[in-house]
């Protein structure tokens, strides 16, 4: 048997284990490992007195993944973004930013729900997990709109579809993923997901003024806050913004010459900075307490699944699934604009099932070459390539629109992990609630893919400038 045919099949079985429940980093790691010893085997000429020297080999191959690949600096930023965003809001930096933007953007139709989506966009700023974000605001932000009448499941769906905006404005942990799978420069994509994230923001606000425009009753705004109010809320609120640009200045310096450090110490000193705050703001241990445990539980989480879907994708390897999948992609008569949407709409299928970190690391190192061999290649010109920009460029392009696509999946049925945590934080939701507040955002995100596929430059302008 070909080793393509063998790939092909530990991958089918992979996906049946997961379908049935299993989790993705024991699924990807047991197919993982299966796969080594038949490929191994097969090499041996299925012997079976050399079964246990394929076995052997193939443990050892495995072995090395944990080690070579977790080593990597990069991977230090993702406990270090993490810990930004718990000992912000154990700093009250949450509830600040959450009262200026209410003071400031209330009065607007749907205001307090337009209010809601801008303080998740401020606190995703420095905070490198959605699931985190959505807990915060689920406390801080349903019981002032339920106060003002809104409908439960759509303040619920609001905060969900909100904490989603994580995933792409930095510090983001699952871009530093991508960014390492696909061995890319990850101060780049930090700098791509600015301009996308406040986008998909202001598409969230634009679908909510809408709503309570054509819906009477929908989202009454929120006035009587006179200037002096405005401008009191916004010095608690600007330790959010010193973090980001201390964050920024260290992958991009916009004066000019060389960034201050890499983007792990930018992390490092981001998470020092906050700690620094939060001990200002009356910290105490068993809060520091919390905020550690809560971030290695998250960060060990996500490493668990990194170790686990390398393993498999060391696999890949020796059965050149990702080769063979390439040449296949190449090879079909269809424009690649529309075999790109097609990948795009399997990913939104695909995230019904699983989770955005697992999904990506089991199909980027399959997917991903085959999108740079549409484009024409890595080493490609944009004035040579497909869809007008370089290799890099058309990296960081896709890089951006499949966390996207993660962040659509956070929300979706049946999986979709955002509305999970909303509805365990409030006891008056259900998660069939919460799904169906999330609805209208759907139409949001489409709009906002389809404006990202269409108009690159969003994306590229500011890694551009680099």
């Amino acid at each position: 048997m070909e080793p393509i045919e063998i790939g092909l099949i530990v991958s089918g079985g992979m996906l049946v284990l997961v379908v049935l429940g299993m989790r993705v980093a024991f699924a990807a790691g047991l197919a993982g490992l299966i796969g080594l010893i038949w490929i191994f085997w097969a090499k041996f000429g299925y012997d079976p007195e050399r079964f246990g020297k394929a076995v052997t080999v193939a443990v050892k191959t495995a072995g090395q993944v944990p080690h070579s690949k977790i080593s990597s600096q990069a991977l230090s930023l993702i406990p270090t973004f993490i810990l930004i965003g718990y000992l912000a809001y154990y700093a009250g930096l949450t509830k600040a930013l959450f009262e200026a933007a209410k003071r400031w953007l209330a009065w607007v139709p749907g205001g307090l729900a337009v209010s809601t989506v801008f303080a998740t966009a401020g606190f995703a700023a420095v905070s490198g997990a959605s699931v985190a974000t959505s807990a915060v605001f689920a406390r801080i932000a349903i019981p002032e709109m339920l106060k003002i009448g809104y409908d439960k499941r759509f303040a619920a769906g609001v905060v969900a579809a909100g904490g989603t905006l994580a995933s792409l404005i930095p510090p983001s942990a699952i871009l530093v993923i991508y960014a390492i799978i696909v061995e890319q420069d990850v101060g780049k994509l930090l700098l791509a997901g600015f301009i996308p994230g406040a986008f998909s923001a202001l598409i969230y606000g634009l679908l909510i003024i809408t709503m309570a425009l054509m819906i009477k009753g929908f989202g009454p705004p929120v006035s009587g806050f006179t200037w002096r109010e405005r401008f009191v809320s916004l010095p608690p609120a600007l330790p959010i913004l010193f973090v980001v640009v201390t964050i920024i200045f260290f992958v991009y310096n916009p004066f000019g010459g060389d960034a201050w450090g890499t983007p792990t110490e930018g992390g490092a000193i981001g998470a020092f900075v906050v700690f620094l705050m939060a001990l200002y703001r009356g910290m105490r241990w068993a809060e520091l307490k919390d905020a550690l445990l809560e971030t290695a539980k998250l960060s060990v989480m996500i490493f668990t699944i990194i170790w686990g879907v390398l393993i498999y994708v060391r696999f890949l390897g020796f059965a050149d699934l990702p080769g063979a999948f390439s040449d296949w992609i190449t090879s079909l008569t269809m424009s690649p604009m529309l075999i790109l949407v097609c990948i795009l709409l399997a990913y939104a299928v695909l995230g019904m099932f699983m989770d955005a970190i697992g999904m990506l690391l089991l199909t980027l190192p399959v997917v991903y070459p085959a999108v740079m061999a549409l484009n024409g290649g890595e080493a490609v010109s944009a004035a040579d390539s497909t869809f007008g920009m370089s290799g890099p460029m058309c990296a960081i392009w896709f890089g951006i629109l499949v966390v996207k696509m993660a962040e659509f999946c956070l929300i979706t049925p049946p999986i979709g992990l955002n509305c999970f945590v909303v509805a365990g934080v409030r006891d008056d939701l259900s998660v069939q609630d919460v799904f169906k507040g999330v609805t209208p955002f759907f139409i949001a995100d489409a709009i906002t893919i389809a404006l990202l596929v269409s108009f690159p430059a969003i994306v590229l302008w500011l890694p551009s400038q680099v």
